[in-house]
């Protein structure tokens, strides 16, 4: 089939999905003014790939045929640096919001390949090699549906009060197996064509059910999506000049006797494997989420900056020790991510991203943003939550004023564009959203610190301090 557009992708989401928002079902997503939104949004993952300007970057050729460079399978640390570069080029697009619809999906193709081959599951492998042909070669965009629901988070799945909170496999027939459950946040799946689900965790001996691995679409009977509204209303872009435009959607996504066809079925009972996958596909996506980051973080010090200036504040000593912290940070994560791509792993035949550094990227992000949210809002001032609305500054007996007295170093229009900008990136709901995607999306902060604490090699550093302190040769006795 080759590339989609964007408007062919928007007409393939029109089936017979099941999604729930607001209490009500939708009948149609794209037509749906909040979820048409978000799947527009995503959109521009196909859009970006029609433009001559970003076609070495996007797309990739089999042959004579061309294909998504999403899904190449990274086989070299230069590879890794191209997806990375490709996100970050995606999110730009978005303003600050990635896209993910096909992000996600391949950083968990790459996993499932991976893991797979290590274990010798070669069934398995087969189909998500099948499966990934069949998502490239039809350009079709895919959720991933990893985080269990957990429950009583002191138990295991087993030991729930109710079995069926955390997917499972209820039954095994000649035809596929039926799963049953749920998963949480999966982003994007009202607006894909595949959903593919994963472990969260290694499970223990007698939860074999709970260790499964599929994919299926997302019209699939029995599959429910209950969309979260968070980012819910009809903003002005005035107000809201990235909000107003972009929106991502997570759902919880409710399998109800689904039936899975075994060509679609990666793991079925493979405890081991199944929790090398969850980690496995955690790395994959930490450098994905990094990549991300980058254009919110390049906004952030942009939108210092700019208010800084519109107030006239921009020269202050004080000032401009906050902009270098926040051009220090942004720019620490993106070399962070950088040489995560050039010490990737290679020998495999797959390549795959510095675990070390990847974790160090993610967690610095993580720890400093709610700081860089404060360092645009200490800048911009009070103004970020008392300014004028759409509504005021659109009003002619109103507007003079708000003219005259609004204006500072920057005429009171462009001191309003960037004010509202600020606010938006870091004090109101999508600032809000952020902050907590941040925190929780890709794994906390302690995940994060667990994987650097197992990922670095602690040995070469305690002999080097040893020699030091001259105990190269012994450590039974210091004083000798």
């Amino acid at each position: 089939m080759g590339l989609r557009t964007a408007d062919q992708y928007l007409k393939g989401l029109r089936d017979d999905r099941r999604v729930r928002y607001r209490g009500e079902t939708v009948e149609d997503v794209v037509a749906h003014p909040e979820l048409g939104l978000a799947a527009r949004h995503a959109s521009l993952d196909f859009a970006l790939a029609e433009r001559a300007s970003h076609s070495d970057l996007a797309i990739r050729h089999d042959g004579d045929q061309p294909y998504s460079a999403y899904f190449q399978v990274p086989r070299t640390t230069d590879d890794l640096a191209a997806r990375s570069a490709l996100v970050e080029a995606a999110t730009r697009e978005g303003d600050t919001l990635v896209l993910l619809i096909k992000e996600i999906g391949t950083d968990a193709l790459f996993a499932l390949m991976r893991v797979l081959e290590r274990y010798g599951l070669d069934e398995g492998q087969a189909r998500v090699h099948e499966f990934h042909r069949h998502c490239r070669d039809g350009d079709l965009s895919l959720a991933v549906a990893q985080t269990d629901v957990k429950g009583d988070r002191s138990k295991g799945p087993s030991e729930q009060a109710d079995p069926d909170l955390n997917l499972r496999v209820v039954e095994t027939r000649d035809e596929g197996i039926v799963v049953r459950g749920a998963k949480s946040h999966t982003s994007c799946s009202p607006y894909v064509d595949e959903l593919l689900v994963l472990p969260s965790r290694r499970m223990r001996p007698g939860e074999e059910d709970w260790a499964v691995a599929f994919a299926v679409p997302v019209d699939t009977p029995g599959l429910t999506l209950y969309a979260a509204d968070f980012l819910h209303g009809d903003f002005s872009s005035f107000d809201r000049p990235v909000s107003s435009r972009h929106k991502m959607i997570e759902t919880l996504t409710v399998f109800d006797d689904v039936l899975v066809p075994w060509d679609r079925v990666f793991l079925h009972g493979e405890a081991e494997a199944g929790g090398a996958t969850a980690l496995t596909f955690v790395e994959y996506h930490r450098f994905t989420a990094v990549s991300y980051k980058l254009p919110l973080l390049d906004a952030l010090v942009g939108t210092a900056i700019a208010v800084a200036e519109a107030n006239g504040i921009g020269r202050a000593g004080h000032v401009r020790d906050k902009l270098t912290w926040l051009a220090g940070y942004a720019e620490t994560a993106r070399g962070l991510i950088q040489l995560a791509a050039q010490r990737g792993d290679e020998e495999s035949g797959i390549a795959y991203p510095d675990v070390f550094t990847t974790n160090l990227a993610k967690w610095t992000f993580a720890r400093d943003i709610h700081y860089a949210f404060e360092v645009v809002q200490d800048l911009a001032g009070g103004l970020l939550v008392t300014g004028p609305s759409a509504v005021d500054w659109q009003a002619p007996e109103i507007r003079p004023i708000l003219e005259k007295y609004l204006a500072a170093a920057w005429p009171a229009a462009d001191r309003m564009a960037v004010m509202n900008l600020a606010r938006d990136l870091t004090t109101d709901l999508y600032g809000g959203y952020q902050a907590v995607l941040a925190l929780h999306a890709e794994g906390s902060l302690e995940a994060e610190k667990l994987q650097m604490y197992r990922a670095y090699d602690h040995e070469p550093a305690l002999t080097y301090a040893l020699g030091l302190a001259g105990l190269r040769d012994t450590q039974d006795d210091p004083t000798a």
